[in-house]
């Protein structure tokens, strides 16, 4: 057997064991698979039309998910390795499937802009097998790699089981270093490799939804991650940046210049123009106007402000004066704002615009706040302060107990309302614990909220550095905590004069049906509706 004929071989071993490990001892594969085509799409911003190569796709279990989660929009190429295999059942007409003895074999006049492959990497071809993928991205294009990880301990005892039984384990797999190193050897930049999902067997169906939503807290705790059951890795083909395609993802005929986007911006001099240039990119049609909010800057943010406004006349700048915090400057850009929707974001927030895209979709479908949820099950959260996890949970935690409710995440800058909802709001807060009202107070006031997951990657050093500081804001979360516990069940404190929304008094026993969960105001749990968490 040749060398490349050897390569394949080793590929189509690995293919055929990872499928029958996912039909035999992966009772959660399906969910799996949402879990990582949602990671996938999060990961890479994905935007229609964008070319997709799935290497050794087996049964298509991956690749109908992956379909679902790119809303057939982008094509893909379904590769496999192994020989006569059929076309997969329930693929649809976006998808070409194909069978490969040889690589690129049929693939040489191809090329993607994004690679995803899962438990392909052996120790005997991984660098031949990254050489070919390398070549087969388009310039800046990126690949998505889920790996086994051989220091978990479940694989360690089930591989010496199966061996007293002479049934080895016929991968030869390699560790997180090992794989860092060899992707930068490859040629790919931007490579990170991380430890992801403590959900694997032997776990059943019953504790799979806790283990869930703790694995996203143990993927980033020191040495307690090195246990996780897959490692996950990420790399682009140079160079970097790219071009982005120019897409309008606007669809809803409902929010034409309907929105007001609301920015506050204490220096963001690198940030304010990619993110204006990219909203206007994908949601042009939708934009009435934005609202960029000059929070005192140091640096040159005014300036590029001053000269957003002179070219574009929807640039509606507000320069503040003394004290400084994010909570003022969002309550100004709130005031100032005049469009029918108001979507609130930070000024480093352009690589999630895609994302925003299911925000809208939620408020046509008839919900007053969507909220960009950085905890949903289908979340994506990378290169997350540790101790900001914690903080992040902890306050949810306490904030569900206190409340008698029931969300994820609420407190993050990326929301979109309808203005009524705006002006009923109450902010006192000068820092970031504005976040905590603005995110709670229209859910006791009875709107219709819904969490929509999103990704979450740790800013890059192009981007500058983050002024929120875990330390320094915890007594002010608190308070709002405290105030809203007194709205809802004595009606009184510095929130008691909120506007109630229809007329309709808080207190009262009467139950709304939204979305599948109730919402009571009387000392009964209230629920967000996350459609993608049932």
């Amino acid at each position: 057997m040749d060398t490349e004929a050897s390569f394949i071989h080793t590929l189509a071993v690995r293919e055929r064991h990872r499928d029958q490990y996912w039909k035999r001892r992966d009772p959660i594969v399906e969910d799996r698979m949402v879990w990582r085509a949602q990671t996938f799409r999060h990961l890479m911003h994905l935007l229609p039309g964008q070319r997709i190569l799935e290497v050794g796709c087996g049964e298509g279990i991956f690749t109908r998910r992956l379909v679902e989660a790119t809303r057939g929009e982008c094509p893909i190429t379904a590769l496999t390795f192994l020989e006569d295999a059929a076309r997969p059942e329930g693929l649809p007409d976006c998808v070409t499937f194909l069978t490969a003895s040889a690589l690129p074999g049929n693939l040489i006049t191809s090329s993607f802009d994004f690679i995803i492959a899962q438990d392909l990497l052996d120790r005997r071809n991984s660098a031949w097998l990254l050489q070919r993928l390398h070549a087969l991205l388009s310039p800046g294009g990126e690949v998505l790699f889920y790996e086994s990880n051989p220091w978990n301990v479940v694989l360690k005892l089930r591989r010496f089981f199966t061996s007293l039984f002479g049934k080895g384990d016929p991968r030869f797999l390699l560790s997180r270093p090992e794989l860092y190193e060899l992707l930068s050897e490859v040629g790919f930049t931007r490579v990170f490799a991380t430890f992801n999902d403590f959900v694997y067997a032997p776990l059943t169906r019953r504790t799979v939804w806790a283990l869930r939503n703790l694995s996203i807290v143990l993927e980033n705790i020191p040495v307690v991650r090195t246990l996780a059951g897959s490692i996950l890795l990420h790399a682009q083909k140079p160079p970097r940046p790219v071009q982005i395609p120019r897409v309008s993802l606007a669809a809803h005929q409902g929010l034409r210049h309907a929105v007001s986007v609301v920015v506050p911006c204490h220096n963001e001099q690198m940030n304010v123009c990619p993110l204006v240039s990219r909203l206007c990119s994908l949601f042009d049609q939708y934009i009435h106007e934005i609202v960029l909010v000059d929070d005192n800057s140091q640096d040159g943010t005014r300036e590029v402000i001053r000269n957003l406004s002179a070219e574009d006349p929807r640039i509606k700048p507000v320069y503040r004066s003394p004290p400084n915090g994010v909570g003022l400057a969002l309550a100004e850009g709130m005031r100032a704002s005049t469009g029918r929707y108001v979507l609130s974001m930070d000024c480093d927030f352009q690589h999630l615009l895609p994302e925003v895209r299911e925000l809208f979709d939620a408020v046509s479908e008839g919900y007053d706040v969507a909220v960009g949820s950085r905890f949903s099950r289908h979340s994506v959260l990378l290169n997350y302060p540790f101790q900001k996890i914690i903080a992040n949970r902890v306050f949810h935690l306490v904030a569900n107990v206190l409340l008698c409710a029931r969300f994820r995440d609420l407190t993050n800058n990326l929301r979109l309302m309808r203005k009524p909802v705006v002006n009923r709001l109450k902010l006192l807060e000068r820092g970031f614990a504005v976040n905590a009202e603005i995110g709670l107070q229209p859910l006791l006031l009875g709107y219709k909220v819904k969490e929509v997951p999103i990704s979450w990657i740790g800013r890059g050093v192009e981007m500058g550095a983050s002024s929120f500081r875990v330390l320094g804001v915890g007594g002010s979360y608190s308070r709002v905590l405290r105030r809203l516990w007194l709205l809802r069940f004595f009606k009184t404190g510095a929130y008691r004069d909120l506007t109630k929304p229809l007329g309709e008094p808080l207190g009262t026993s009467q139950a709304k049906r939204i979305g599948g969960h109730h919402i009571t105001t009387d000392r009964k749990p209230i629920h967000v509706y996350d459609q993608r968490a049932s």
